[in-house]
Formats: structure tokens, sequence, C-alpha cells
């Protein structure tokens, strides 16, 4: 089967203002090939626009009449998981199947983006397309709690720094947490740490010493504000306990945590353990340790020990899901003053996924004249893992007319290899195996039938090169004298022999005249009565 070729366009248009209305970006490449062509289509459009939105003039951006995609069947296939975007096949449009939350469909990666195929049949055209989801400010930041309870000795001098629990906010870049405010600000101000990769952390900075005697409890509010237009933003309550005499903090004993893990450990695996001294004397000397900051993905599956700085599995890991966790572990001891313990943990990839296979397209009768290189198939191979995990090698059983080769990343066309002869083998069972790098490899199989169509490509043959028969002279007209017998190796209507005479004359005489042969049978009859003294010899 052929593919059709197309025209790429390139379309660009962004939200520069807040009063302009959201844009599409639309991106078209073509790769061609001897008999085939791939596109891909990008789209870009802003997350929760409602169902029905539009989202692009697929059949207008690759030059496609509406007619072909209602004659071949055009249809999207999405690989797994939920199908965002559908075809309107008789506008040639395709809009919003479902509100699409950028966040749910993401997190925190940017920029975010879905991708699905669109297929249209007779000839094969195979289109993939991208949808990058643009961030809104649809979140506002917030505190993993509603209020921070600290303690803090009135002897702690000023320039003391105090971990404060960070906001999360589900949007990225502008739209995500740009700032912090403290307040008030008469024994306090606040100071924000950027450590990049819009990784943030704040820290209450003791300015003015405290004075128990005079207030013993001090009440803060911590805000932090997005980006966005309008800004978002959250807040948290802080109550300062002020105590006596506690003069030292912990001190992390290194400035950087690193651990790796595999993503197959198992569930309470220790990665590595903090450590932070305090060279006070007693209870003020006795360091806890909890988390001061981390992603919700994060908190879900890591846990410090609060007394050994511990820090261990609490679930799966998944390489494909999250590389790198970041960890902020706070040491705090009795008094109240405390550190931060910086962590990185790196999840190392195993081949944990098969390869799969997915049919796009398949011919499962093919005619037996078919030219060398004639599509079969076409299937498209993936493998969740990365690096050598997941690069796939796919290839077919030997011994049968046929090859497969890859037309375009991650997909492979199965085509004819040698010329077919139904009368030799009427059917193939083809069985396509991909196997990964991995150690052990992992392998996944598809088996094909594909049946071979007849064409009339063979003449009768007759049993014998010659037939020889007898009769009594003085016969009886209409008798049975000999049947012949000749066979086709085709099948069906092509296999279907039919008997006749040669026009030809016998001693002046017609044979048509002498006998006659059945069309279907091939009985020949006498068609009078001999004489043996005529000497007859048809």
């Amino acid at each position: 089967m052929d593919y059709l070729p197309l025209c790429g366009v390139f379309h660009h248009r962004r939200k520069a203002t807040p009063q302009q209305k959201w844009q599409i970006v639309l991106f078209i490449i073509c790769f061609y090939g001897l008999d085939d062509i791939f596109c891909q289509s990008r789209y870009s459009i802003p997350e929760e626009m409602p169902e029905g939105s539009f989202v692009g003039n697929i059949a207008k951006d690759l030059g496609i009449e509406i007619s072909r995609l209602i004659s071949g069947k055009a249809r999207v296939v999405t690989k797994g998981g939920r199908q965002y975007v559908e075809l309107s096949r008789d506008k040639g449009t395709l809009v919003v199947k479902e509100r699409i939350d950028r966040e749910e469909l993401c997190k925190q990666t940017t920029p975010c983006s879905f991708s699905f195929d669109l297929i249209i049949e007779n000839p094969i055209q195979l289109h993939r397309v991208i949808v990058e989801v643009q961030d809104i400010n649809d979140n506002a930041p917030k505190f993993p709690r509603e209020t921070i309870n600290m303690q803090i000795s009135e002897s702690t001098v000023s320039g003391a720094r105090f971990p404060l629990d960070s906001a999360v906010d589900l949007d990225v870049g502008v739209n995500g947490i740009q700032n912090y405010a403290l307040s008030p600000t008469d024994n306090f101000k606040l100071e924000i740490n950027d450590q990049g990769e819009d990784n943030k952390y704040v820290e209450m900075v003791l300015q003015n010493e405290l004075d128990r005697e005079e207030r013993n409890e001090v009440k803060l509010v911590l805000t932090a504000y997005d980006g966005g237009s309008p800004k978002k933003y959250g807040t948290v309550q802080i109550f300062v306990s002020v105590l006596d005499s506690n003069d030292n903090a912990p001190v992390c004993e290194q400035s950087l945590y690193k651990a790796d893990v595999r993503e197959t450990s198992p569930v309470g695996t220790v990665l590595t353990a903090v450590s932070a001294a305090d060279p006070d004397d007693g209870i003020n000397g006795q360091v806890s340790y909890s988390i001061a900051q981390a992603s919700k993905e994060a908190r879900n599956l890591f846990e410090v020990n609060s007394e050994t700085g511990a820090i261990t599995t609490l679930d799966r890991l998944d390489y494909e899901a999250e590389k790198t966790f970041r960890l902020n572990v706070k040491a705090m001891d009795k008094g109240g003053l405390a550190n931060t313990c910086k962590v990185v943990i790196d999840v190392l990839d195993e081949n944990d996924n098969s390869p799969t296979i997915q049919l796009m397209s398949f011919s499962n009768t093919i005619a037996e004249n078919s030219p060398v290189g004639t599509t079969i198939a076409v299937v498209n191979v993936e493998d969740a893992d990365s690096g050598k995990n997941g690069v796939v090698q796919c290839k077919i059983n030997d011994n049968i007319p046929f090859k497969i080769e890859s037309s375009l990343s991650d997909y492979y066309a199965l085509i004819t290899d040698e010329l077919l002869d139904r009368e030799n083998v009427a059917e193939y069972n083809i069985t396509i195996l991909v196997s990964d790098q991995g150690s052990p490899a992992l392998h996944s199989n598809k088996t094909l039938a594909v049946k071979i169509s007849d064409v009339n490509d063979n003449p009768p043959d007759f049993n014998f090169e010659h037939y020889r028969a007898f009769i009594t002279e003085n016969n009886s007209p209409g008798v049975a004298v000999l049947t012949i017998k000749a066979n086709d190796a085709d099948w069906g209507p092509n296999a279907r022999v039919s008997y006749f005479l040669e026009d030809s004359d016998v001693m002046g005489n017609p044979v048509s005249s002498l006998i006659s042969i059945n069309l279907d049978s091939g009985v020949i009859h006498a068609l009078r009565s001999f004489d043996y003294e005529q000497k007859f010899n048809i």
C-alpha cells in the first residue's frame, strides 16, 4: 500500500498580553520515504478549555480534503491513557474531547504536551500530532499546614536562621510561586534562597533579639505570591513561643547528601542518613529530624526517622515518572533552633517495562501477484524504559517471503520480500518479535495471519498426453466412448475446467458430426453409428 505525500506548514501564535486571547501554535514536519510519508503536527492550547473547543483545522493545515478524511475513515489513535482530543471528521477539525488539567497531565514538567496519531486508510497516511498544553494561573500557593509552631530561646543572637515550610503551587513558570512576604517585621525578616529549577526555600532571620519577659509569644503571617495576573496567594500563621537559653543551633555534618536508589528497590529501603551536631548540653543538644521542604510526590515516597535521620522509601519508585528528588531535612534541637540539610536522591533505571506492539494498519489478504515491497501492515513499537533498556529491536520469523523495515521512529512496515505463489503456500502466520537491550532482555510478540488470494496463473493440465478408446461397430448413437480429465492448480472459479472439441475433419466429415464432449464432465459420446469397414480414426 502507498502513502500520499503532504505539504508541511508552520503557524505560530502566542499569548502576548492578558487582553489578548489564547492562540494556537501549529508546526508540521513531513518525512518522505520511498513508499510512505509520515507527518508531525504541533498545536499549542491553554489548559482547562471546555469540551468542544477548537484545537486546529487539521484538514486545512495538512492540505487534506474533507472527503478524503471521510472515505479514509480518518481517526485519532492514542497509546494508552486518556483521549483529550477528538477528530470532527466532517469538518476536518480537532476539538477538545474532555477538560485538560495541565497539572494532572504533567505535574511540574515543562513544557507539557501529549501526542496522538491521526490515521487515514486506503491508502494509509499516518500523522503524529503533538499538543502542547500551556499553563494558566488556576492554582493558588498552598502551605503544607495552616499553622507553624516554633520555640525560640530569648538568648538567641541576631542573625539566627529558622527554616520555614515552603508553599507549593501546582502551576509553573510565571504562574508558580514568585515571592514571599513576612509580617510584622519587628523581630524577624525573611530571606528567600533560590536553589534553581524553580526551587525556593524560605528562612526567617532574627534581626532584633527577643525578650521573654516583655513578650512570651510572637505571631507572624507568612504569605506566598505567584506571578499570575491577577496574582494568587496563600498564607500560614507562625506562632513563636519565646524560651530561655539555647544558644547553639544544630549544624549539618555535610552541606549536601546524595543517594542513588534503583526503581525496583523494596519499600523500606534505607537510602542515606543525615546527621547534625549540636554542642549544647542536655535536651538543648538533642536533635530531631523532619522533612522541611519537598514536593508532594517526594513526601509520599520518602520519610525520615526523627531520631536517627535515616531516609527510607515509603512506596515503590518509578524512574519513568520521576528521576530526581530534592529534600530539605530540618534538624532541630529541643530548644527550637534548627538547620537545613539538603538531600538529592537519584532514581536509577531498571528494565521493568516490556516493549509493546500496537497494530496501526493491517491487510489480512494479499493477491499472489502482488509486487515485491507491497506493505502488509504498519506497527508501532515502544518501550517505556530509558537508555538501552528502552532500545527495541524488531524482527519476524524466518523462512517466509516477508521482511520488516523501520519507516519512522518507533514505526515498522511489514512488506513482501519475494514473489508469492498461492499454489505453493496459501496462508502465512507471521510472528512479530520485539526485545529490548536490557539485562535480562524483555520480549513481546504478535502473530498475524495473512491469506494469499488466487489469481488465474495456471493453465489446465490433462492427466494423459494421449487418450485411446475402442468402440464396437454398429453402436447406438449417444453411447459414451471415453472420459478425459484435466486439472487446474488455481483455486475457486480460476480452477474450474470446461471441455471443448477443436474444429477438424475426419475423412471429409466434421469431427463435431461424429462425436461430442460434455462441457463439464469431459465425457465423449458417439453421435452416430460407426462402421468398421469405413476405418474412422478420430
